[in-house]
C-alpha cells in the first residue's frame, strides 16, 4: 500500500503554459512590480490573494513559517499585523531577517521577498485595529497567541465577558501587546510558471553601494 501511495505522489504532475516573463515586461521597482502583480492576482478573483507565507528564525536558528495576511504595501515595504507576544512576534524580536512567500496557483506565479522587519507606529497600528470589525477587537483582546491553553471554552468564556464589558462600544481600545510590523525588503523574485519546469525567475537585489539601487538576475530554474 505505501508503495501505491508513493506511486500516485510521483506521478502528481501540472504543466504549467499560462504565462512568461521577460526582463523588458518589469518596472525598475520591484515593489511596484509587486503592486502590478498583486492587482492582476485580485483583478482575477484569486481567493484571499493577500494570503502569504511568512517564515522567521529563532536564535537558534530553527525555522517557523506560517500563513499570515497582507495588510498594506508602499514604499517601505509589506505591512502585516500581529501579537507581539506570539511566537513570530518573539521570533522576529530574536531576528528581525524573515521571509515571504505568496502563491497564485491559479495564475501559476510565486513571489519570494527576503527583508527586515521594523515595528509600524502605534498611531498606525492604532488606527488600524480600530478600523476592524468589533469581533476582531475583542478576538485580539482575548487571544494569548501562541500560548497554551486548557480548552476552548477558556477562550469562549473570556470572549463573552468582553462582549459584555464593551456591549455599548464599538471601538475598543488596542491591546498593548498588539500591532503592525513593516517587511523591508532586500531581495524580491518574481516566478511565472512554464512549460517543462524550465519556469522563469526573475530576482531583484539591492545594491550594496547603493541602497537604493536594486539590481535585476534572472535565475536558473
Amino acid at each position: 500500500m505505501a508503495k501505491k501511495e508513493n506511486k500516485i505522489h510521483e506521478d502528481l504532475r501540472k504543466d504549467y503554459n499560462l504565462g512568461i516573463l521577460n526582463e523588458n515586461d518589469l518596472f525598475e521597482n520591484p515593489v511596484r512590480q509587486f503592486k502590478k502583480w498583486y492587482q492582476e492576482a485580485l483583478q482575477g478573483q484569486i481567493d484571499e490573494p493577500n494570503a502569504m507565507v511568512l517564515s522567521t528564525v529563532n536564535k537558534d536558528g530553527i525555522p517557523n513559517a506560517r500563513v499570515v495576511l497582507l495588510k498594506g504595501i508602499d514604499e517601505n515595504g509589506f505591512r502585516f499585523y500581529s501579537n507581539y507576544q506570539s511566537t513570530k512576534g518573539k521570533e522576529i524580536d530574536e531576528n528581525p531577517h524573515v521571509s515571504i512567500v505568496f502563491f497564485w496557483k491559479e495564475m501559476q506565479r510565486q513571489v519570494r521577498i527576503k527583508g527586515t522587519v521594523i515595528k509600524l507606529s502605534e498611531e498606525v497600528s492604532t488606527a488600524y485595529f480600530q478600523s476592524r470589525p468589533k469581533g476582531s477587537q475583542i478576538g485580539a483582546w482575548v487571544s494569548s497567541q501562541s500560548k497554551v491553553i486548557q480548552n476552548r471554552k477558556e477562550l469562549e468564556d473570556k470572549q463573552k465577558e468582553l462582549e459584555k464589558e464593551y456591549k455599548e462600544v464599538e471601538i475598543l481600545p488596542k491591546p498593548p501587546h498588539w500591532g503592525g510590523y513593516t517587511v523591508k525588503p532586500y531581495q524580491i523574485e518574481f516566478w511565472q510558471g512554464r512549460s517543462s519546469r524550465l519556469h522563469d525567475r526573475l530576482c531583484y537585489t539591492l545594491t550594496e553601494l547603493n541602497p537604493e539601487k536594486w539590481t535585476l538576475h534572472r535565475l536558473s530554474p
